[in-house]
């Protein structure tokens, strides 16, 4: 158990900013009332977030697993959460 604990914040230490990334897309993404009140800007928002996500993939490709990669090459950002939270 502990090494997951390890392991788990290693990843999250390494990766502080694309896990606040990831976490700011799903907030934008559960924001229900903005979305109804403000479409245009809520898209906007979103696609703002998840530029910033893609841009900070390629500026750190070297630095990231396969498995990440991979996620944040197809846009699986949930997946590419899940996995820095998971290890």
């Amino acid at each position: 158990m502990l090494d997951v604990r390890r392991s788990m914040f290693f990843l999250l230490s390494m990766f502080p900013e694309l896990a606040e990334l990831l976490r700011q897309r799903l907030t934008v993404i559960a924001d229900h009332a903005w979305r109804d009140r403000d479409p245009a800007g809520h898209l906007n928002a979103l696609m703002e977030v998840s530029q910033k996500i893609t841009a900070w993939a390629e500026t750190n490709r070297a630095q990231t697993d396969a498995r990440l990669r991979h996620y944040l090459g197809n846009s699986s950002f949930d997946k590419a959460l899940a996995h820095l939270e998971a290890k």
